[in-house]
């Protein structure tokens, strides 16, 4: 049966994609790719050769039409993001909706994503949590700021490595230079490493040590406050 399928990719590691993951990409009909090159070197690793179609936020309005009509006609379709999990902080949302309003079947891989490992590794309290993404850049930033304080729970952000001593020292005026956190980088790669400690210890780390790769910013829950 045709149908769209989510699959997640590593986010580092090429070992990290499941054998499931490679089985179904080799099987589809056509492959959307966040950005074709990196997604082509992934199949070509795998020795997989399928038709890649270009589906990112810039595009994603105007293309999916065209991909629920491809489904429609019989095709089963893989969505992938340049790595981790399509629709988390990547594109995918739109076209599951759009799918699921015509009776599309869906399905979703389990695998790669950088939120899990940042969070189980942080030293934090897990057993209950608040995924934020990624904070917007100008207009309405203070004001998601804001809301992070109403939060009872570790809350997990991802940040680039030009924005992340702004969000920690924004962090700190909220909650305090003592507030406990954690920063990973680089996960699953050779250079992966975990900062843990109050905001203002990490941001006296990352301002003498490296600044690259994608960060995951995991944030400890107010001190005291009631749980729900």
């Amino acid at each position: 049966m045709s149908r769209l399928i989510l699959i997640p990719t590593p986010i580092g590691n090429l070992e990290d994609i499941t054998f499931r993951a490679v089985r179904v990409l080799s099987e589809v009909d056509l492959v959307l790719a966040e950005d074709t090159r990196n997604t082509l070197k992934l199949l070509s690793h795998f020795n997989i050769s399928k038709p890649i179609w270009s589906y990112h936020q810039h595009n994603e309005h105007q293309t999916t039409a065209k991909i629920v009509e491809e489904i429609s006609a019989g095709k089963t379709i893989a969505l992938v993001s340049d790595a981790g999990t399509p629709g988390i902080s990547d594109p995918g949302y739109l076209l599951l909706r759009a799918c699921l309003d015509v009776g599309i079947e869906i399905e979703t891989l389990p695998g790669p994503t950088a939120l899990i490992p940042a969070l189980v590794n942080s030293g934090l309290p897990c057993d209950r949590f608040v995924f934020e993404g990624f904070l917007p850049h100008k207009k309405g930033r203070q004001t998601r700021l804001n809301q992070l304080t109403a939060h009872r729970y570790t809350f997990v952000l991802y940040e680039s490595p030009h924005r992340l001593l702004k969000t920690l020292a924004q962090l700190i005026e909220l909650f305090g230079p003592e507030h406990p956190a954690s920063v990973s980088r680089e996960l699953s790669k050779i250079h992966e490493e975990t900062v843990r400690g109050g905001l203002q210890e990490i941001v006296n780390y990352y301002q003498t040590n490296t600044l690259k790769g994608e960060f995951v910013i995991v944030c400890g829950a107010i001190q005291n406050a009631e749980r729900i």
